[in-house]
């Protein structure tokens, strides 16, 4: 999580801060008249190399297990960033650091969301699973206001020594049959060795084992059975609604959004790191005390359809009193920005969480690392689409941008209504056995999870 965080302020950083200073244009020597284009491939090698990590890290993740692969790719990440951050004076080598960097950064967005959702338990794996976002947005808005020296790298570094802290995933070991190591894990990460842990284990087991005896030794056709397909065209779709919200652009170009509403000055910047706080704390506020206590399913349908009334809305303020370089504060700016306020607040007690631990916990263990890693590429290939258009979306549409986004946000809205399931309160193993493509929630299914011999542990079995 600590990582994912680092992703955006790195990102932000060189784009909105270090590309700008005259000491690194000085260092890398290129011109004015090439400024657009090092930004350009300074954010979009990264996501590239991110997008490609994707698919090569989830048959090694299955191998080697989650642990080692978040150290991996904690340690490609930092090799990456001291490439760029080390004054070489050549792009070359600057733009190998973005693709290195991103590589291991794709690796753990794959890897750790997967990692939280084979560790929490069911009743706090909504919550779990959120933190992801929450890190993102304290990277967002540290790099409004850092830009220093080689500051990515402590993340990174966290991410990558802490697991040394952390045993290995549960139902990797169990998929393994290292059922001893197993048991261990979940006994350490649960704190406990009660009745309740013991059954939780033999859910796991069976669980694993039913999946093992569908089809013995995974093949790729597994991915377009229907109920695969189902879960993987999700997890694609609700990466890629996540990006056409809109609010990974405001992200990256907040205060060319800002100047559409407020006008010249050096406002824009004030009102972006305003924008970036304000994602914190309803980002906290959603994570402490909201995301156990309300379904997936309406979280992201609400979340869209506020979100598309305040961006339609914001684009009709925009077009009917635009704001103009000489121009005071005025009403509809401040209305405009409070708009645009509202829209963040929505997104980050939705789409901004919420994606991550459900998309991890939609997978039987069997594909959740295809399956995960498929869905997370699209989260950044959009990434890519969406701010590499951005800035063009801005110059040539002006208001219409807003009214772009708004039509995305109730398409998502509309779609999201129609094919998203519950998942909250259940156990992993109750969300892989149930039909993906038949109830609007599992808990309308009858489907039971058939059990099989009894494994006992722990104290159990003496």
């Amino acid at each position: 999580m600590f990582d994912q965080g680092s992703h955006h302020e790195e990102v932000n950083t060189w784009q909105s801060g270090v590309l700008t200073l005259k000491s690194f244009v000085n260092d890398f020597k290129y011109s004015t008249a090439h400024a657009t284009r090092v930004s350009s491939l300074a954010v979009g090698l990264q996501q590239a190399g991110a997008f490609v990590a994707c698919f090569f890290i989830w048959p090694i993740a299955d191998r080697i297990g989650r642990k080692l692969s978040l150290q991996i790719a904690s340690f490609i990440f930092i090799i990456g960033a001291i490439m760029e951050t080390v004054n070489s004076h050549s792009m070359a080598v600057f733009y190998a650091g973005r693709v290195i960097a991103g590589l291991g950064l794709g690796a753990a967005s794959v890897v750790v969301p997967m990692f939280n959702a084979e560790m929490a338990p069911k009743e706090l794996r909504g919550q779990i699973g959120s933190f992801f976002q929450w890190f993102y947005t304290f990277g967002i808005f540290t790099s409004y206001w850092v830009d220093y020296a080689m500051a990515e790298i402590i993340p990174a570094g966290l991410l990558g020594l802490g697991m040394f802290t952390l045993k290995e995933s549960t139902r990797w070991l169990t998929k393994k049959g290292r059922h001893d190591e197993a048991w261990e894990s979940l006994k350490w990460i649960r704190a406990d060795e009660s009745q309740a842990t013991i059954e939780e284990m033999e859910e796991i087991r069976v669980g694993v084992e039913m999946e093992q005896r569908a089809t013995e030794g995974f093949h790729v056709k597994e991915l377009v059975e229907r109920d695969n397909f189902n879960r993987i065209f999700t997890a694609f779709a609700i990466f890629t609604a996540q990006q056409a919200t809109g609010a990974t652009a405001f992200a990256y170009y907040g205060p060319q959004y800002f100047k559409l509403l407020v006008g010249g000055g050096n406002r824009d910047l004030l009102v972006t790191a305003i924008f970036g706080a304000i994602k914190i704390v309803a980002c906290g506020v959603f994570v402490l005390f909201l995301s156990n206590r309300i379904g997936r399913r309406v979280a992201l349908i609400g979340g869209a359809v506020f979100m598309s009334a305040c961006q339609i809305t914001t684009a009709v303020v925009v077009k009917e009193l635009p704001a103009t370089k000489t121009a005071g504060v005025t009403s509809s700016g401040i209305a405009t920005v409070a708009l645009i306020y509202m829209f963040v607040i929505a997104y980050n007690l939705s789409w901004g969480p919420l994606p991550w631990p459900y998309v991890s916990e939609i997978f039987p263990t069997r594909i959740r690392e295809p399956g995960i890693a498929i869905g997370v590429s699209s989260q950044w290939l959009f990434n890519f689409v969406f701010s590499l258009t951005a800035p063009y979306m801005i110059e040539n549409l002006g208001w219409g941008t807003f009214l772009l986004w708004g039509l995305f946000d109730g398409i998502v809205a509309v779609v999201s209504f129609f094919f998203l399931r519950e998942t909250q309160g259940l156990s992993l193993e109750e969300i892989a056995h149930n039909d993906y493509g038949r109830a609007t929630t599992f808990k309308e299914d009858d489907i039971l999870v058939q059990h099989g011999p009894t494994t006992t542990y722990g104290s159990a079995s003496k």
